[in-house]
């Protein structure tokens, strides 16, 4: 295998992929693995509560059984976004798992079977492999949009059309740049939906957003889904943090009812400085971590939640600022987190909350491994069913000493 026969494979995936629905990309690229390099390739995509590998539909192959994240190196490749190999249960076959990434957001695995007599530990075959893998990630996210089939791979169960809603406005989980990493994770009571995150970065500045709407029902999704749309639309004008929540107020109190609302933490870092300037908007405050400890909660630059301030009283708001230190993590969290009750009526709390946090943070873990794990805490303490909707949002201002959401090898080019 050579780098050429690589390239006839990303240059089939590509050609094949311009006009291919969502559900034939796990057939191109069996396809094109088989053709140009002798490798045997199976597609498989995360579910949304990312707790199941699901596989995507080949012709002439039985469909297997979805693979759980926590309980195999299929999850534990996933987990740590690492290229991990495996044996075949049944014919003890060397077996490659491959991340399959949108950016730093993990999809799903690649389940790849080297030719007979190929070496699964040389390095240039998991650079190609890592590259394959990057190039389904954002081909999934392109047909995503389009494919039903997709979609339903990726459902352990139907969303409800306020879940629905929220779904496809949502950005990526999680996202990455050398000035700001985020990752964010939603779990919905009774998949209602009335929880929402937002992010950007461009230039010197970062902002992030978390949102959380009044109620259970599809008004909360509404609701939700016109406070993120108004603040990207006032972000997108180059408004101030105060402009942007009064940007806020008037869409809601214009287009939901007067009982509606939502809280909302609305933040801008700058990359130079890192200076942090945040609005909360009857939120609760979010908490800043240092060296992998709680540091402090950010509990100043307070107004009323998005929709209640009335829209001819001034708005004395001043946006609070915080300094911020290379490395420092910004963790913002709806009510539905700390307000989780158990059978004995204990709420989950802030310091469980931070306590998971920092230990997950000290194994080592990427931040998407760290949430995903700490929403699955949160689901443990209520037996697995939630009485709110429940959103995290790590954010960092990095420093090369932190751990990255890519391995370093997969930064490397491949060579012959």
């Amino acid at each position: 295998m050579t780098s050429a026969n690589w390239y006839e494979v990303l240059d089939e995936i590509i050609n094949r992929g311009h006009l291919a629905a969502g559900g034939d990309l796990g057939r191109i690229v069996r396809h094109a693995l088989a053709t140009h390099v002798g490798v045997d390739g199976l597609l498989y995509v995360s579910d949304l509560p990312q707790r199941h590998l699901h596989p995507l539909d080949v012709d002439g192959v039985p469909r297997p059984a979805p693979l759980a994240i926590d309980d195999t190196l299929a999850g534990r490749s996933f987990q740590r976004v690492e290229v991990l190999r495996d044996r075949d249960p049944e014919t003890g076959t060397p077996v490659l798992w491959v991340p399959v990434l949108n950016g730093t957001h993990r999809m799903g695995s690649l389940r790849v079977v080297p030719p007979e007599g190929a070496d699964p530990d040389d390095a240039t075959l998991r650079q190609h492999c890592w590259t394959v893998g990057g190039l389904l990630g954002h081909l999934i996210v392109a047909k995503l949009a389009q494919s039903d089939a997709l979609h339903r791979a990726r459902r352990p169960r139907p969303l409800t059309v306020s879940a629905e809603l929220l779904w496809q406005l949502l950005p990526p989980q999680t996202f990455a740049t050398p000035d700001m990493t985020v990752s964010a994770v939603v779990e919905y009571y009774d998949e209602a939906g009335g929880d929402g995150f937002d992010y950007s970065a461009d230039g010197s500045h970062g902002h992030v957003a978390v949102f959380d709407a009044t109620g259970h029902d599809l008004q909360a999704g509404l609701v939700c889904s016109l406070a993120m749309a108004a603040t990207r639309n006032a972000r997108r004008r180059n408004e101030t943090l105060a402009g942007i929540a009064r940007r806020a107020d008037a869409v809601l109190r214009e287009n939901a009812a007067e009982t509606r609302f939502a809280t909302a933490v609305l933040a801008t870092v700058d990359f130079e400085t890192g200076v942090l300037s945040y609005l909360n908007a009857g939120h609760p405050p979010p908490v800043l971590l240092r060296n992998g400890r709680i540091h402090k909660f950010l509990d100043e630059g307070r107004r009323m939640p998005l929709g209640l301030q009335h829209l001819d009283d001034a708005d004395p708001t001043i946006p609070a600022r915080e300094h911020l230190r290379p490395g420092d993590r910004i963790l913002l969290y709806t009510d539905g987190v700390t307000e989780a009750r158990n059978d004995r009526d204990e709420h989950f709390g802030v310091d469980r909350l931070v306590d998971i946090v920092e230990r997950e943070s000290s194994a080592g873990l990427p931040p998407p491994e760290t949430l995903r794990r700490v929403v699955h805490a949160i689901l443990h303490h209520q037996r697995g069913e939630l009485q709110d909707d429940a959103t995290l949002l790590l954010f960092e201002w990095p420093t090369p000493q932190h751990p990255k959401l890519l391995p370093s090898e997969a930064l490397r080019p491949a060579d012959d």
